[in-house]
């Protein structure tokens, strides 16, 4: 074999390697280490970690959420944690965009990150402070990017809050129209774009909630927007 076969056998190696890595390995450890600042106030991570304002992020994914004992959690974490809520790069990713969107009346007050590429970065880098990271399924070793986003055309959709308050009767079966919480979860008055992208997260089953996944599966993007509509808007 020649000296120049050989070098490009090398290169062609070389070149499969990176592809595979590209493939699996989505995101820059050393710039979600970066992006992690923003958490730093509230989160501590690595060695030593406490819980502080937020609870600390050892070993999160694969965690359900709302379990660390001794940890203060609102209400809604505590229910969906209650309603199988698991950490991972999915669930974790939709909530670091709209953590209130994910977990309404969460104590988390963040707006979120809305760069995809600077959340896949924060995920690696957590990703690192878990057990064992490459045992997990969604992920060969690190956080495999989900694309989750909505269509911005269904967050365009200007819905029709008549027809919002006509669809809201199985809505309110649960939900207090006055705004009451009884140990189910306000939606009077909430943003319409939380609202949509909460819907969107269920009817996804990013979301966890089997009553709440099969609700919004029967509905279209109108009806939700239209839903959305009306309790924005109500008094």
């Amino acid at each position: 074999m020649t000296v120049r076969f050989t070098s490009l056998l090398t290169f062609l190696a070389a070149a499969l390697v990176a592809g595979v890595s590209s493939a699996t390995e989505v995101g820059d450890a050393v710039n979600g280490a970066k992006v992690f600042q923003q958490c730093k106030a509230c989160h501590q991570v690595g060695e030593g970690a406490k819980d502080r304002v937020g609870p600390q992020l050892n070993g999160v994914f694969g965690r359900r959420a709302g379990v660390i004992e001794g940890f203060r959690y609102s209400k809604s974490m505590d229910r969906m944690g209650n309603d199988g809520l698991t950490w991972t790069a999915q669930t974790l990713d939709a909530y670091i965009e709209n953590p209130k969107a994910l977990v309404s009346k969460t104590r988390m007050n963040f707006k979120g990150i809305k760069d995809a590429a600077d959340r896949d970065d924060l995920l690696v880098y957590l990703r690192q402070f878990s057990d064992d990271p490459a045992n997990f399924p969604e992920a060969e070793p690190t956080a495999t990017a989900t694309d989750h986003d909505i269509d911005p055309a269904i967050l365009a959709l200007q819905g029709d809050p008549e027809y919002g308050e006509y669809l809201a009767g199985d809505c309110s079966t649960c939900h207090q129209r006055d705004g009451e919480d009884a140990g189910i979860p306000s939606i009077t008055n909430w943003p319409a774009e939380d609202f949509v992208v909460a819907m969107h997260a269920y009817k996804r089953k990013l979301r966890p909630h089997p009553v709440m996944q099969m609700m919004a599966g029967r509905l279209s993007d109108e009806e939700i927007a239209a839903l959305a509509a009306y309790f924005e808007a109500l008094e």
